[in-house]
């Protein structure tokens, strides 16, 4: 089920209309999204927010003389413990998109939380976007517990599933995570060309790629023999384009399940849903230049110690690992790198300046 935008309000009213939009929305989605509001998601007890965050509206963003028409879509989840990280992200796509009216967000959420809805709603008033509702049933039974809690996530692995979630008009998407911002034009990374390729993002070929299995696995000759003929190298899943049609139909989400299969029988990896797109894809995909994924920003995923930045140019940060940027800044104990997260963060009471 997905739900779409309502028009721009007038100033006067717009909270007020936000709110009842909000309820009719919820008892259109009551039914739906019931099973989501209603399940533990793998005993995880989620505590009451006694304040919900507010947001300042951001800027309303105009495409520039040259656009043409055309859509870029870009997916991510949506969950009210990284809605802070998401509205930042959203912020930094429009704020460096030369065509941020072209720019259609998907969102993937798999609980209805109306104060999220208009949380983005009243930031972004003038966003293009649209809400899926992502059934976790479909994955419950399928996830194998990692290192770490946050990684087992049943909305952590929606991102299998975007072929079957997406309305049929939606060839190619962008997967990203919500804790990145984006200092570039998103539009560079859309056009890449996938080469015939299912998938495109950057490689890492100087990572140790054995360290991301058991040793289980590599002596079992028969499981690591899905490597042979290609040259497999590590990729970071939460910045991706993906041609949606031709992951249908080479049925990628049933070679991902595939292998979480195995592992719930074998533990043949510690990490979550990342090493099933490994035994799928690494080796296989269109590599794009490492500026687009300055990933490991959030330090490991045991401590979340600080990191600095890798060399080079930069055009997406990303905050993976343990480590978020908006909860070190407001514990006072901030890496250096998170001041390059700040600017875009629209938490009403911080005290960080937004550059206009």
């Amino acid at each position: 089920m997905a739900l779409g935008n309502p028009s721009a309000l007038p100033s006067p009213f717009r909270l007020l209309s936000f709110l009842l939009f909000s309820l009719l929305c919820h008892a259109i989605a009551t039914t739906s999204f019931a099973a989501a509001t209603t399940t533990t998601q793998l005993g995880l007890v989620r505590k009451p927010v006694p304040d919900f965050l507010i947001f300042r509206e951001a800027p309303s963003f105009r495409n520039g003389n040259t656009c043409n028409q055309e859509r870029i879509h870009i997916s991510m989840t949506l969950d009210s413990n990284y809605l802070r990280g998401t509205m930042a992200a959203v912020l930094s796509i429009l704020k460096h998109s030369t065509c941020p009216e072209n720019v259609e967000f998907h969102f993937l959420w798999a609980r209805f939380e109306p104060l999220v809805f208009i949380s983005i709603r009243s930031t972004f008033p003038y966003l293009n976007f649209k809400l899926y509702r992502f059934d976790s049933s479909r994955v419950r039974g399928k996830i194998s517990k990692s290192i770490r809690q946050a990684l087992d996530q049943p909305l952590n692995y929606a991102r299998i599933y975007l072929s079957d979630i997406l309305p049929g008009y939606v060839k190619r998407v962008i997967y990203l995570d919500s804790d990145i911002v984006v200092v570039d034009d998103i539009a560079k990374l859309w056009e890449v060309d996938l080469e015939g390729k299912v998938l495109a993002a950057p490689e890492y070929c100087h990572a140790n790629f054995v360290n991301y299995f058991t040793d289980l696995f590599w002596k079992d000759k028969e499981l690591n023999a899905t490597f042979e003929g290609r040259k497999p190298c590590y990729f970071n899943t939460g910045v991706m384009v993906m041609d949606v049609e031709k992951w249908r139909e080479g049925k990628y989400t049933e070679k991902v399940e595939g292998w979480m299969a195995v592992q719930k029988q074998k533990r043949i990896y510690h990490l979550g849903s990342l090493p099933p797109f490994l035994l799928v894809l690494a080796g296989e995909l269109k590599s794009v230049d490492h500026r687009w994924n300055q990933h490991g920003l959030g330090g490991d995923n045991l401590e979340g110690k600080c990191r600095s930045l890798h060399p080079g140019h930069i055009s997406l940060l990303h905050w993976s690992g343990k480590g978020k940027p908006w909860l070190r800044l407001d514990s006072r104990r901030p890496c250096s790198v998170d001041h390059l997260w700040a600017p875009y963060d629209l938490y009403r009471p911080n005290t960080h300046s937004l550059e206009e």
